[in-house]
C-alpha cells in the first residue's frame, strides 16, 4: 500500500484531467497511488483515463453524488496513512507531494495541512494560503486576490486547510469522520476542519507546496446561484454544528451581522438573491439533522472553549488583515491602470 493517496473528484472535467494527472505524473515524491473518483460525467472524462492515464484507479459513480460523497469514497477505497484531496483544475509543481509529506512528518500534531494556491492564469496573484474562520461565522481563504510578495512564504498553523489540495492523516479520519455528505459542497472543508480543531487536530499551512487553481470549474463560479445556495445553507450548517454553546452570545451579533453583509452582497442580482434565499431554506429544512450531529461533534470535543476562543480570534484577525491587502492590492491596480491611460 503506497504511502500517499491523492484522490481526485471529478465531474465532466475532461478538459482539465490533462494537465492535472500529468503533474501528478512529475511528482518528485513517488510513494502514492492516483484515484479518480467520477461523480457521473458525460463528457470524455473515463475514457480520457482508459486512453492516457492507465495507471490511474478510477472509481465511477454513476450520478452527480457532490464533492464530500466523492471524495468520502475515495478515502474509503485506500488504506493510505496519508489522503491528498486534489481538485481536477488543479496543477501542482513537482515537490508539492514532497513538501507535504515532510510537513507531516515534522508535525505529527497536525492532522491536515494546506498548499500554497495560486491563480491559473495570473500565476502572481494568490488563490489561498489556508482557511480562516471569522468571527461572523463566514469561512474566508487567507491570501485569495492578493498580489503574491512574499507575504505567505512562512510555514504557519491555520484554522483550516482548503480541500482543493491538502493532505490530511488517516488517524484524523478514523477519529472525527470524513466530509459530512448533507454539505453536498462548499464549506464541508470547513465544518471537517472545526471538528478536527475541536478534537485536537491542528493544520499547518505549507508555502513549499504550491499549487495552480482554476477555481469552480464545475459550479458556474462563486457567484452563481448554485455556489450561493451551498455557501449560504453550509455556512449556517457549519456554525450550528461545531461553534461550541459558550462561544454562541459572544460571537452571534457577529453572525448576524455577517448574515446581514451577505444578503447585500447577494441581492446585487436576482440570480444570487435568489440563491441566498434558498440556502436559508435549506439550512432550516436541514437544522434538526445538524442539531443531531452537533451532540456528536460536541462529545468529541477535546480542547477547552477557552482554546476555541483564541483560536477564532486569531483566525478572523488574519482574515481581516488578508481581506484589507486584498482591497489595497485592487485599488493600487486601478490606480496603475488610470495612470497608463
Amino acid at each position: 500500500m503506497p504511502c500517499v493517496a491523492v484522490v481526485v473528484p471529478n465531474w465532466n472535467g475532461e478538459r482539465f484531467l490533462g494537465p492535472c494527472l500529468s503533474s501528478l505524473l512529475r511528482q518528485s515524491y513517488r510513494d502514492f497511488e492516483t484515484i479518480i473518483v467520477d461523480n457521473g460525467s458525460e463528457d470524455g472524462s473515463l475514457a480520457l483515463l482508459d486512453r492516457e492515464f492507465p495507471e490511474v484507479r478510477a472509481l465511477p459513480l454513476g450520478e452527480n453524488r457532490g464533492f464530500s460523497a466523492a471524495v468520502n469514497v475515495g478515502i474509503g477505497a485506500t488504506d493510505a496513512e496519508l489522503v491528498a484531496l486534489l481538485n481536477n483544475d488543479t496543477e501542482q509543481d513537482a515537490g508539492w507531494l514532497s513538501a507535504l509529506v515532510r510537513a507531516a512528518d515534522a508535525h505529527p500534531e497536525a492532522g491536515s495541512f494546506a498548499s500554497k494556491l495560486l491563480d491559473f492564469a495570473d500565476r502572481k496573484t494568490l488563490d489561498g494560503a489556508g482557511d480562516a474562520l471569522r468571527r461572523s461565522g463566514l469561512p474566508y481563504r487567507l491570501g485569495h486576490g492578493e498580489r503574491d510578495r512574499g507575504q505567505y512564504d512562512t510555514p504557519a498553523p491555520v484554522f483550516g486547510a482548503c480541500a482543493a489540495a491538502a493532505l490530511y492523516r488517516r488517524e484524523m479520519f478514523d477519529e472525527i469522520g470524513t466530509f459530512d455528505e448533507d454539505f453536498f459542497a462548499y464549506c464541508e472543508d470547513g465544518d471537517l476542519s472545526f471538528r478536527a480543531q475541536l478534537a485536537g487536530y491542528g493544520c499547518r499551512y505549507v508555502p513549499e507546496a504550491v499549487v495552480y487553481h482554476v477555481g469552480s470549474a464545475s459550479t458556474g463560479g462563486q457567484r452563481s446561484a448554485f455556489a450561493t445556495r451551498l455557501g449560504t445553507r453550509n455556512g449556517l450548517l457549519l456554525l450550528v454544528k461545531d461553534l461550541p454553546l459558550p462561544l454562541v452570545p459572544l460571537y452571534l451579533p457577529s453572525i448576524l451581522l455577517g448574515q446581514l453583509l451577505r444578503l447585500g452582497v447577494t441581492a446585487l442580482s436576482p440570480e444570487t438573491r435568489r440563491g441566498h434565499f434558498a440556502g436559508l431554506a435549506g439550512a432550516l429544512r436541514l437544522l434538526p439533522r445538524m442539531l443531531g450531529k452537533r451532540r456528536e461533534v460536541q462529545r468529541r470535543r477535546r480542547v477547552p472553549v477557552a482554546h476555541v476562543r483564541r483560536l477564532l480570534a486569531r483566525s478572523s484577525k488574519a482574515a481581516g488583515r488578508s481581506i484589507l491587502r486584498r482591497l489595497r492590492d485592487r485599488l493600487s491596480g486601478r490606480l496603475r491602470r488610470r495612470a497608463g491611460r
